[in-house]
């Protein structure tokens, strides 16, 4: 008797993990709807399919990675920003890339400043944690454009 309540204990214990649907980089609509809570969003079809967003009036990207073939079944995304033709504050990029833990920032070939901040998707995560992902993103764009930025 003790044994089969401990395996209802375990099971309901357990069930609500794994009740939970988890969101994968090829979930591209879900990935979309949840950027949009916290400004615009859409996905954009071309050469690659990305979505564009729109937080705060700052533009970013979130690419797909490690895809098949087809583009299809990716197993990791990049949230990407950059600004064209901005000053950075002297010795701002690396103190960023020193102080912070999440988004790294460089200068990309043309000497625009570049915030990148990659997630791995591999088997998926909760809904709330890429929610929690996502203003991680948001707050750093904001604080990289007071602390690195000269707007």
């Amino acid at each position: 008797m003790r044994f089969v309540l401990l395996l209802m204990a375990l099971a309901a214990w357990g069930s609500p993990a794994r009740a939970e649907e988890l969101v994968k980089a090829s979930d591209m609509e879900t990935i979309a709807a949840l950027a949009r809570g916290f400004g615009s969003a859409t996905i954009e079809k071309g050469d690659t399919t990305y979505v564009k967003g729109r937080i705060d009036g700052t533009l970013y990207a979130i690419f797909f990675y490690d895809c098949d073939a087809e583009g299809a079944d990716c197993k990791s995304i990049q949230f990407y920003a950059s600004w064209d033709d901005a000053v950075v504050k002297p010795d701002a990029i690396g103190a960023w890339n020193r102080e912070k833990r999440f988004a790294k920032a460089y200068m990309d070939s043309e000497d625009d400043p570049v915030l990148e901040l990659d997630v791995n998707l591999r088997h998926g995560v909760a809904r709330a944690n890429l929610e929690d992902t996502m203003d991680w993103w948001r707050i750093s764009l904001e604080k990289f454009k007071s602390d690195v930025l000269e707007l």
